[in-house]
């Protein structure tokens, strides 16, 4: 009886320990996001949803203490994501901070996330400068990059024998950052850059550009943008007739929700890549099913980033005993990511997830079974060929000045 008392006191004390590493009297997770613009269908509410399913998943608790989510929107403006993370840090007790569609945003809360030892983890903005030079050590990349967007459909498109090419591009940093990405593989693979013009942020008239774009007797018309910018650019280059005039359109940040908006007949043979397919097997269609019980539509691959997110942070948590930002940090880079987003995921030390990226293309009408059923996979692009290699990261941490 003695040893079993000391051997439940050992226990307790274990427990005790475990919990007295934590910062306070649970473990927040908040998820910064566009709520109402441009970003909101592949983000924004359905990111939360996500963030939920991934907590009840993992139970709901870590190292004794509730796990909880906050939300909140950034509106697409820095100061606006920057004043909120730094309430949620100083004030709300938020450990950890995902999502932030939007480069220029991310980039300024992952500095402020890194000033004050918490854990930030990108899922749905593509500046590869969040894992270069804008690096952190608390800092993380989950989802896809401009690099690997970029690079894997203009190479597709230029396999097809297509050669000059006309950017119409989002005017901040995740449209500069496609259109940097895809131009060498343009002119390495010896095409032409016949022209480049940009438009702001939520434009609804695409006109001007696309007369522009017409003018330059471009190939290809590629869409740097994304969300409402690119379905209202495609809109107009259907009614301009950009087709029937010899031009293709190709988009570098092109989401399953865009193609629902336009509807298959304007965006068949389409060509894209994207991290995740709610159909690509029997484990993705089962946590569809799930997701739509409580969101509108099927996941994006942000929704489902947001989930593999939450849970390999929430391992790390577990792992490291701790929810202080660096040590939960350590834990993140040594933990495989394997989940209903990524099997065999690794993360390296300048934080970019690598994982597998699938060439996807937009089917005919009379292929598709269901309002969501709009892709045919190409191939599978293995992560260490999608992203940019590591030799090659402007990281401060793991490139020395």
């Amino acid at each position: 009886m003695p040893r079993l008392a000391a051997l439940a006191c050992a226990v307790a004390l274990a427990a005790t320990g475990a919990r007295a590493q934590l910062s306070d009297d649970a473990v927040r997770i908040g998820v910064l996001s566009d709520m109402n613009g441009p970003y909101a269908d592949f983000a924004g509410p359905g990111s939360v949803a996500a963030a939920r399913m991934a907590v009840e998943d993992f139970g709901g608790r870590v190292l004794g203490r509730p796990v909880e989510i906050v939300s909140g929107d950034h509106q697409n403006r820095p100061d606006v994501g920057g004043a909120l993370a730094r309430r949620w840090f100083d004030v709300d007790g938020v450990d950890m901070v995902t999502d932030m569609p939007n480069s220029a945003v991310a980039l300024a809360v992952q500095q402020i996330a890194r000033e004050r030892n918490r854990v930030s983890i990108n899922t749905s903005a593509v500046s590869p400068e969040l894992t270069g030079r804008a690096c952190s050590p608390t800092g993380f990349h989950w989802v896809s990059d401009s690099y690997a967007f970029a690079h894997g459909t203009t190479r597709a498109v230029m396999n097809q024998g297509d050669t000059s090419f006309f950017y119409i591009t989002v005017d901040y940093e995740g449209g500069y950052a496609q259109e940097r990405e895809s131009t060498p593989v343009v002119e390495q693979g010896g095409g032409r850059v016949a022209g480049r013009v940009r438009h702001p942020l939520n434009t609804a008239d695409f006109s001007s550009y696309l007369l522009q774009a017409q003018a330059s007797r471009a190939r290809v018309v590629v869409l740097a943008n994304a969300g409402t910018d690119t379905v209202n650019a495609i809109k107009q280059a259907a009614e301009f007739g950009l087709a029937q005039r010899g031009q293709r359109l190709m988009g570098l940040f092109v989401n399953i929700t865009d193609i629902h908006a336009l509807g298959l007949r304007a965006a068949r043979g389409l060509v894209l890549t994207e991290a995740f397919y709610w159909d690509r097997d029997d484990e993705t269609r089962t946590f569809a099913r799930r997701f739509q019980e409580r969101h509108r539509n099927v996941p994006t691959q942000y929704h489902a980033g947001v989930y593999s997110a939450v849970t390999h942070y929430l391992r790390a948590v577990q792992a490291a005993g701790t929810d202080r930002g660096d040590a939960v940090a350590a834990r993140m880079r040594e933990l495989p990511v394997d989940d209903v987003f990524a099997h065999g995921g690794t993360v390296r030390a300048d934080g970019r997830m690598v994982h597998d990226m699938y060439l996807m293309e937009v089917k005919q009408p009379e292929q598709s079974t269901g309002p969501w059923d709009v892709y045919r996979i190409l191939a599978t692009l293995p992560g260490e060929q999608a992203f940019r290699p590591l030799a090659q990261s402007a990281c401060p941490t793991v490139r020395p000045q």
